[in-house]
């Protein structure tokens, strides 16, 4: 039987409470008070509030008023961030929870009431913890970053809806041309839009090492190409110039933002130099370094350990037991913006000829792709963690070679041995020459 445990709940428990249960246009607030003159009773109090800036700074003046240390809600969509905001700058403590923390026992009636009470009674015994608010410096850098992602992926959806339509002409540029929207390919669009239909001069504005594939290339613009289509291309093209432009605002705001982010004591932060340090990391460019940056933040006190950011994350896999038996679940959703940029760095570490690339290779053999994406996506996280921890700290890579190194000549020389002889043959060594 193992020891009793003693265990410390004074800090836990909290005596003041506010909870809650926000929707778009309003807000079910419930307070829990200890009773003047019964120590043993609670007195709550339940009410709607507006989501409006003056009733919330009047909601906030009326908890600070009855001595509320601790005010919890639960993240819903985008409307949470008026009283987060307003009511952490009235002094308050403000606590963003995740929705599948806080849901109600399940048989009993749901109301908006219901659930801020609920709320604040799990707030009250302590049984929450918050989920990772950024300081507002880092939250509008995420804001900047997500925006330029959206914007991105857009551009590329007008990019597919180019070639989509140069295929409904027959145009089949794009089996031949490796980059269509490349200086090359550029001026072949505009020119194929502006009418010019002959596919040798089309071809013929071909540069660099693209002039070898000519023949090809009047192949491909061979097709029915006509004045629709070009109206199409053109409304297309003018969007994507668009939205490179934008683009290219973006990225100049993120890099100031960047080099305005303070530090964990008020002194200049160090965000440009986290961000060049990031990106000595295989398959992290500049561009993933600040979303990495925006979305974890340069104060890594939050994580007090790696395991703690992997965790939170969702790149650790889940751990169920029960009655003897322990199963590996789905690590989870995470933040989808911080999980997206991490695949696209471990799929290009994959690639790479570094230590993380050798670390996927062999894992990609027994664990299969998808898991092995995940391992090294955590590994660079992990790497993450102690180069924003250590403001000292720079990133040297193991080598592909690293796993081999401590490997034991002798052993496996042995275990090859025993199992050539396990199949029935007769080994003799001999030293090489």
């Amino acid at each position: 039987m193992a020891d009793p445990e003693e265990i410390n709940t004074s800090e836990d428990l909290v005596d003041r409470v506010a909870a809650i249960d926000i929707a778009k246009a309003s807000g079910m607030v419930c307070m829990r008070l200890p009773h003047e003159t019964r120590p043993e009773r609670r007195v709550q109090q339940v009410w709607n509030v507006a989501a409006t800036t003056n009733a919330i700074l009047e909601l906030g003046d009326r908890l600070v008023c009855q001595g509320v240390t601790r005010v919890v809600m639960e993240s819903t969509g985008a409307y949470w961030k008026s009283f987060f905001v307003l009511l952490e700058a009235r002094g308050l403590q403000c606590w963003l929870v995740n929705a599948r923390d806080v849901k109600n026992v399940p048989g009993r009636p749901k109301t908006d009431r219901l659930d801020a009470v609920w709320l604040a009674k799990l707030t009250e015994r302590g049984m929450l913890r918050p989920s990772f608010v950024p300081p507002k410096p880092v939250r509008q850098l995420r804001d900047l970053t997500r925006t330029r992602t959206v914007l991105l992926q857009e551009r590329t959806r007008h990019k597919q809806r180019i070639e989509k339509i140069l295929e409904d002409a027959q145009i089949k540029v794009s089996s031949v041309v490796t980059d269509l929207f490349g200086v090359s390919g550029r001026s072949m669009l505009e020119a194929l839009i502006a009418g010019e239909r002959n596919p040798r001069t089309l071809a013929g504005l071909a540069r660099g090492r693209m002039n070898a594939k000519h023949a090809r290339l009047v192949e491909a613009f061979t097709g029915q190409f006509e004045d629709h289509h070009g109206f199409l291309c053109r409304t297309l093209l003018e969007t994507i110039d668009h939205l490179t432009a934008q683009t290219d605002r973006l990225a100049k705001r993120i890099t100031d933002a960047i080099a305005e982010l303070p530090g964990p004591d008020g002194e200049p932060g160090p965000g440009p130099s986290l961000v060049e340090r990031l990106d000595a990391i295989p398959g992290i460019g500049p561009t993933a370094a600040q979303i990495l940056l925006a979305e974890l933040g340069p104060d890594m006190r939050v994580f007090p350990t790696a395991d703690h950011l992997a965790s939170w994350a969702k790149l650790t896999p889940r751990t169920v037991q029960s009655g003897g038996t322990s199963i590996s679940r789905p690590t989870g959703k995470g933040n989808p913006w911080l999980k997206g940029a991490l695949g696209e760095i471990a799929l290009a570490a994959s690639h790479s000829d570094s230590f993380l690339g050798a670390r996927y290779k062999r894992l990609v053999k027994r664990r299969g792709r998808p898991k092995a994406l995940v391992a090294i996506a955590r590994s660079i996280l992990v790497v993450v963690w102690h180069l924003a921890n250590d403001p000292d700290a720079v990133y040297n890579d193991l080598g592909v070679d690293y796993h081999q190194r401590l490997i034991d000549p002798a052993r496996r020389t042995r275990d090859l041995v025993r199992q050539l002889k396990a199949l029935g043959h007769d080994v003799t060594l001999a030293p090489a020459a």
